[in-house]
């Protein structure tokens, strides 16, 4: 028998055309295109924005969670629009703090331990303290006479501005005392709360410090030396917004006081009190309920009474 005779085996290899469409590079190049366009509508959109639109923008990449959001609270629909104040009238008024600090030669050997600065919060001035306590008595609240007589001069230039103050106080990381109903906390906040007394007693508004706080030793100026006698600050920032301050009471105000609440009703049966009578008031007769008199006739007896009656045993 013959042997079978092996078929050969035959391999087609096919290549593909064109290198597979150009192996997909023209999509990276594609997209390439589409971000420099982009970009360059965003960056031609800014070039024609309004200066309040820039400065957001620019507050944004340089601190995404701070001054992102100068524009105000208007863009979600609610709140209140808030309007810069412009570097150039902040920087005048540092300006001017400055040379009225300096044409007091009292306050100008303090000139090193008073700082001024623009900040994107608005001009914010430093106070800060000596190693033997120079704007307050040294573990006290009660301010020296150079922090008094700083602050009447600050107070005069600060009462004619529409912008809002602000008043921090900062305490160095000494403990204040071994007692504890009395730390760097209270005192922190006693030192911010008597400057703002002094400012109001010099002119300052009344509604122009919206807030007071002390920090104690939360915000080191100086962080590498917590015990650094500069860290025991006073710091006043007037605000780069003139918008109004929102009303943070709830409750309904008329005439300047809270509505009394209603009084509370008289229990049943309860005799009533006679109003407190006032001198040249005439007062009115009012009609007292009328007593049941004998001639009343009685009552009808009602379902139960009846049954009752036709019991055996009762008396009708």
């Amino acid at each position: 028998m013959a042997a079978k005779t092996q078929q050969p085996i035959i391999v087609i290899k096919k290549k593909g055309g064109h290198g597979g469409h150009h192996g997909g590079a023209w999509k990276v190049a594609y997209a390439d295109f589409v971000t420099a366009m982009m970009s360059l509508f965003i960056v031609l959109w800014l070039m024609g924005s309004s200066d309040k639109v820039k400065k957001a923008v620019a507050g944004y990449f340089n601190d995404p969670k701070g001054t992102g959001s100068l524009l105000g609270t208007t863009l979600t629909g609610t709140g209140v629009e808030v309007i810069s104040k412009s570097d150039e009238n902040l920087k005048q008024l540092k300006e001017k703090l400055e040379a009225e600090i300096k044409a007091k030669k009292e306050l100008e050997k303090l000139s090193k331990q008073i700082e001024i600065t623009i900040t994107p919060e608005g001009l914010r001035i430093e106070l800060l303290e000596g190693k033997d306590g120079t704007f307050f008595e040294s573990g006290s609240a009660r301010l020296s006479d150079s922090g008094q007589e700083l602050l009447v001069l600050l107070a005069g230039e600060l009462k004619t501005l529409p912008n809002a103050l602000l008043i921090e106080g900062h305490t160095d990381a000494t403990p204040y005392s071994t007692d504890n109903t009395y730390s760097n906390w209270e005192l922190s906040a006693d030192r911010a709360n008597s400057a703002r007394r002094l400012l109001q007693q010099s002119g300052v508004r009344q509604d122009q410090v919206t807030q007071v706080r002390g920090y104690a030793d939360q915000f080191l100026r100086v962080k590498t030396n917590p015990f650094d006698p500069s860290n025991r600050r006073i710091s006043l920032l007037v605000k780069n917004d003139v918008g109004p301050v929102p009303n943070l009471n709830g409750a309904k105000v008329v005439s300047g006081s809270n509505p009394a609440p209603p009084a509370p009703a008289p229990p049943a049966g309860a005799p009533e009190k006679a109003a407190p009578s006032v001198p040249g008031e005439v007062k009115a007769a009012v009609p007292q309920p009328a007593k049941p008199s004998a001639a009343t006739p009685a009552t009808k007896p009602g379902l139960m009474d009846k049954l009752k009656g036709m019991m055996p045993g009762t008396k009708k």
